[in-house]
């Protein structure tokens, strides 16, 4: 068994700023991202549900998808969306996952 240093960047795109000129505020995607790699921080992946048994393998792919899908859920979007999330295993080893 060994552990990986994950770097995780997200995109959230929009067309039009609030009054302060924000697009979102970063303090609320900070909090919504550490809660969802808080539940992949020192823990072995495969065992957690989605990566399971029965679930997929715990690549830099699958990963960004993970983040992805619960940041949609949990992030208050209004009229902005998630665009992508990119997942660097290494400086130059990385995945990203978007929806079209």
């Amino acid at each position: 068994m060994h552990g990986h240093r994950w770097t995780v960047v997200v995109c959230v795109e929009g067309k039009q700023l609030d009054h302060l000129g924000l697009l979102i505020d970063f303090s609320e995607v900070k909090q919504t991202i550490q809660k969802t790699l808080t539940s992949l921080d020192h823990n072995v992946i495969n065992d957690l549900p989605y990566f399971g048994p029965k679930g997929v393998n715990p690549t830099a792919e699958h990963l960004a998808q993970f983040v992805f899908m619960e940041l949609k859920k949990d992030l208050l979007l209004n009229e902005k969306r998630l665009a992508w999330v990119k997942v660097y295993e290494s400086p130059d080893a990385w995945a990203i996952f978007k929806e079209d």
